[in-house]
């Protein structure tokens, strides 16, 4: 199905926005130009703007010519990341150590283009709610999507559903994918702090063994999937980081050990942190160290409703060349989560080419690929136009 005709024909001008975005790429609550550019491209459609909702994120509301009191948001997130960019091509990244490396400045400019379209064509039922988040990297509770709602987004801004999308490198141009129920996984963080004297690592009898049991510690953590959980549920366990010790001759006061756990039904997520703290507790009981879990649900997992997931797959087959309505769950987190468990909604994604160096999320070569833009942008406003 083609995309909007209207939308085609300023299709360079959405690139030239993407293309400035990505040259000026700020961080989490730091997109105060990014925030600018949006609102003065708002206001100049003639829609009502907000800025400064949840930090530095912008709201934009804008009211249909078709009776009907239906309210729709629709949401962009704008922040880049902490990466130096490796790209040499005019649009790179002239902010250093700054990038858009996951496509934020596409989906910004996809939000825009819609928001051009809908305010000069008015053909829907209601009002639409233009939402350009903040922090989307910076994530969990403190991120903007939970700092929106805490200072009273959807309260000013009553919106009846909720939309959103993301680039997915792998997806040929063109291309859609949507599913109801969970499609993004829960992510919670978690450190373990275990102590003890320390000694001469010539001497270990003289205490606990820190690295030791780190070590066991290490091992152990994979039975919490393995043997903790039940086997249709899908969770991972995955420690990231461990720090400790400073001589080669030394066995250390203490060992630090990071992780992640990614789940997709509550229930798997419940049974992970006192799954984590009897593991970690046995073995410190068995070398005489000190085991003490921190334990941080951080995003819910993200889940569509039945309804707003039909909603979706009808305006992407008026849209996209395929949809798929059936695509494997990611164990990747999405701050959109937290909007998803305020009011019903979907997320969907969208295809961004070959997965390749300069389509990898968070890498260092990453662009947006300028030809989904008016394949996102026709999908937010066949959402809105929806009857």
């Amino acid at each position: 199905m083609p995309i909007i005709n209207r939308i085609a024909e300023f299709h360079t001008e959405m690139s030239q926005w993407r293309h400035h975005l990505h040259a000026n790429p700020e961080l989490s609550y730091q997109e105060y130009e990014t925030a600018r550019f949006v609102a003065q491209k708002l206001r100049s459609y003639g829609i009502e703007v907000t800025e400064g909702v949840g930090g530095t994120g912008v709201v934009g509301v804008l009211y249909g010519n078709r009776k009907g009191a239906r309210s729709i948001g629709l949401r962009a997130d704008m922040d880049a990341l902490a990466i130096e960019e490796r790209n040499d091509f005019a649009h790179r990244s002239v902010n250093k150590g700054v990038m858009h490396a996951c496509g934020h400045d596409g989906h910004t400019t996809m939000l825009l283009g819609a928001a051009r379209y809908l305010a000069e064509t008015k053909n829907f039922a209601g009002r639409v709610v233009f939402i350009f988040q903040p922090a989307e990297e910076m994530g969990g509770k403190d991120g903007g999507a939970a700092r929106m709602i805490r200072e009273g987004l959807f309260t000013k801004f009553q919106c009846d559903e909720i939309y959103g999308i993301h680039n997915w490198p792998g997806m040929d141009i063109g291309t859609f994918a949507v599913k109801a129920g969970p499609m993004m996984a829960s992510g919670d963080s978690f450190e373990i702090e275990v102590t003890a004297t320390g000694m001469h690592a010539a001497q270990p009898q003289k205490g606990a063994d820190v690295v030791l049991t780190a070590g066991h510690i290490l091992v152990a953590l994979q039975q919490v999937s393995a043997r903790n959980i039940d086997p249709l549920d899908a969770i991972v366990v995955s420690a990231t980081q461990i720090h400790g010790g400073d001589a080669y001759n030394v066995l250390p006061n203490k060992v630090t050990i990071c992780g992640t756990v990614r789940a997709f039904s509550p229930a798997a997520r419940a049974a992970a942190e006192p799954a984590i703290r009897r593991i970690i507790d046995g073995i410190a009981l068995s070398t005489g160290a000190q085991c003490k879990l921190s334990y941080h649900q951080q995003y819910p997992t993200l889940i569509n409703s039945h309804a707003a997931a039909l909603t979706a797959e009808a305006a992407g087959l008026s849209v996209f060349n395929k949809v798929d309505t059936n695509p494997p769950q990611t164990m990747i987190v999405e701050d959109f989560a937290f909007m998803l468990e305020d009011r019903p909604g979907c997320y969907g994604w969208i295809g961004n080419g070959p997965d390749d160096n300069a389509r990898i999320l968070h890498s260092a070569w990453f662009d947006f690929n300028n030809d989904a833009l008016p394949y996102g942008a026709s999908y937010f406003a066949a959402l809105v136009e929806a009857p």
